[in-house]
């Protein structure tokens, strides 16, 4: 099955921020010189998904609205929900059932920062091919703050357990899920945890458990962060401005990925380039065309 539907799950109460997010919403916070949405934004790009659903709090959708409006300046179609509280990320598959309509789906959290050689190719693949729920694994070091599987020499998954005390692996499972058109049908059937929020592991083990889970390791090469604490931030800060003062190609650039993938043509790109402030972006986007 073929995944053409994304949502990025841009809620949460950003505590672990406070008080950066007193006033901002976590996502509009920036890695390095852009929003932080706008790399999991391209990530989903990058698998040549365009239809995409945003979902975040009452307070903190209108901010996300004015920065990514409707998706036409850069080929893709935004449509946006309200999440009123921090229910748990497989409330996301209930709140949009209707955008889902029983096809399948990438989900993306709002904070979560990918980078590597070939990951476009790895996404999309991917998104091409695949039956039950698919998701995407990273190393780790300290594997008691994750969900954690573990996994056959096939990258079967055999077990998978939600911040252990006494983990079997240190392979975690990142913020990037591919489901089939079930998921939203699944999510309604979960019980709420004793945090009393519904858990993506339970929902990931629904499909584990009928033999329809496969996995993809992201390993040397790829980074995988979680830009949801300072010290996340400030990590992935650094490394977005090392790679991007050695190779002057700027990461998670939403306008060069449309106009690289098709997206959007050269002729509406020098447009919309002609458009923009005065501005180092606007410079990077217009060397980019000539």
């Amino acid at each position: 099955m073929k995944i053409e539907k994304g949502i990025i799950l841009a809620g949460g109460s950003g505590s672990r921020l406070y008080p950066l997010t007193l006033a901002s919403n976590k996502q509009l916070l920036p890695i390095y010189d852009k929003p932080v949405i706008y790399y999991p934004l391209t990530t989903l790009m990058l698998a040549r998904i365009r239809d995409i659903l945003i979902i975040s709090s009452p307070r903190d959708l209108p901010s996300i609205k004015a920065l990514l409006g409707n998706g036409d300046n850069i080929g893709v179609h935004f449509e946006y929900a309200i999440q009123e509280s921090p229910n748990g990320l497989p409330e996301a598959f209930i709140l949009g059932e209707k955008f889902i309509s029983n096809q399948s789906v990438a989900m993306i959290l709002g904070d979560n920062f990918f980078h590597g050689q070939g990951l476009s190719a790895t996404v999309y693949n991917t998104a091409q091919d695949f039956s039950g729920a698919h998701i995407f694994t990273y190393t780790v070091e300290d594997p008691q703050r994750y969900g954690i599987v573990t996994l056959d020499a096939d990258q079967k998954v055999l077990s998978l357990e939600e911040k252990p005390k006494n983990p079997q692996s240190n392979i975690a499972v990142t913020g990037l899920y591919y489901f089939d058109g079930t998921v939203s049908a699944r999510s309604k059937n979960l019980s709420p945890s004793l945090r009393g929020e519904l858990e993506i592991v339970d929902l990931i083990k629904s499909y584990m458990d009928e033999g329809q889970l496969t996995a993809t390791q992201l390993g040397r090469g790829y980074v995988w962060l979680d830009a949801g604490t300072p010290k996340s931030l400030l990590d992935a800060s650094q490394y977005v401005e090392v790679i991007q003062s050695r190779q002057g190609h700027i990461i998670a650039c939403p306008e060069e990925v449309a106009w690289r993938m098709g997206f959007i043509d050269s002729e509406y790109f020098e447009k919309f380039i002609r458009s923009l402030p005065n501005s180092k972006y606007k410079e990077y986007l217009a060397r980019l065309i000539q």
